[in-house]
């Protein structure tokens, strides 16, 4: 089978999983959640799955749904790839003036993530290659985090992450101060020497930051993410720096090449966070992450949404290599854990993908028929 492969069908299919205990953020509250999962088919009948970012906001999972559907997938039926990088270049470039147009870079953008994971996969299953291999893998294993602990029941959810194998805790801040510490406080004694960090979320300014940089320093932190807004000027984020005595991360909010290119080069994050459901895919974010790991920094994939873009984030890290962590949300969601293959077995921190080709797990869409929204 050759590698190039000629594209028959696209199709997104839109699901939400409602939620009894929302999912809080410094900046809101998910009430369900989303899951946009992407097909794609070529002319000899090998598949491959994907999955669109489609978090925020609340009927963003639909309109993701439908550029892929109505806007996307008929640019891309018919046509003949050498390879799915070629295919994420069409895309990208022929719909830069409409995204323009239409003020909306970042749906496009996460609508052709989920189209280009599903030709990585496509492509591996091709070469009869796990992804991670297909990446340049060596070793299948990976270590894993708990993810999205929200400040109310911290300590309880963090004790049932370390139940199910977790020995790596990240927690919500930016709820005020006391919440914060207190939370910090716990989850340090629940998770030992074990690695801990924290998510702003954006949520404070600057002076806050700094502000609560001293009172964070107990609590010996891998790392605080996202403290200030993505947008911030540059010299804030170096003020930051100069401050912090534990690592500052960012990336989920990076949209382009040119400013993932600006924090590899300064010394100012030491855990750089790309999300490849939300922009640039596999194609755009491989040699991304081979940058971080070469600039001394560490490579980290931000994930948070369904099962298939996690499994694709796991195959990055394993593709990609070095010491990072991959982040698995702890709060209730079978849109991620019917989906999520390998990565469903956490065992002393970390999980072991296989030798199957490509995600190395095919979805069975049918047992989540009833929460299908489009």
């Amino acid at each position: 089978m050759t590698d190039s492969f000629t594209i028959r069908s696209i199709e997104a299919f839109c699901y939400r999983y409602p939620l009894a205990t929302p999912v809080v953020t410094s900046f809101g509250r998910m009430l369900n959640r989303p899951a946009v999962f992407v097909r794609v088919v070529d002319e000899d009948g090998v598949e491959g799955w994907g999955e669109a970012w489609s978090n925020f906001p609340a009927p963003g999972a639909e309109h993701r749904t439908r550029l892929v559907n109505e806007v996307l997938a008929p640019a891309l039926v018919g046509r003949k790839f050498g390879d799915p990088a070629e295919a994420f270049e069409a895309l990208t470039g022929g719909t830069e003036v409409l995204a323009l147009q239409c003020g909306e870079p970042g749906p496009f953008a996460q609508a052709i993530s989920g189209i280009d994971l599903a030709l990585w996969d496509l492509t591996a299953r091709r070469q009869r290659l796990p992804l991670w291999r297909l990446l340049g893998g060596q070793s299948s294993r990976i270590k894993v985090y708990a993810s999205g602990i929200n400040p109310g029941g911290a300590a309880q959810t963090a004790e049932a992450a370390l139940e199910r194998g977790h020995r790596a805790l990240k927690l919500k801040v930016g709820f005020g101060a006391e919440t914060d510490l207190a939370n910090l406080s716990a989850l340090r004694a629940i998770v030992g020497a074990g690695m801990l960090a924290t998510d702003a979320n954006q949520g404070w300014s600057v002076d806050q930051a700094l502000e609560m940089l001293p009172r964070l320093s107990q609590f010996d932190l891998r790392w605080l993410e996202e403290p200030i807004r993505a947008d911030r000027p540059r010299d804030e984020w170096r003020k930051l720096r100069a401050g912090a005595k534990m690592p500052i991360a960012a990336g989920e909010n990076i949209s382009s090449v040119e400013g993932f290119k600006e924090v590899v080069a300064e010394n100012v994050l030491g855990v750089v966070q790309p999300d490849i459901a939300k922009w640039g895919g596999l194609s755009a974010c491989a040699g991304l992450a081979r940058d971080i790991l070469k600039s001394g920094k560490t490579f980290c994939p931000h994930y948070l949404g369904g099962g298939i873009g996690l499994l694709a984030s796991a195959h990055l890290l394993a593709g990609i290599g070095g010491d990072g962590w991959l982040e698995v949300d702890a709060n209730d969601n079978p849109l991620r854990d019917l989906f999520c293959g390998a990565v469903a077995d956490v065992t002393d921190g970390t999980i072991v993908l296989g030798e199957e080709p490509g995600l190395g797990f095919t979805p069975d869409l049918s047992g989540i028929a009833d929460y299908r929204n489009l």
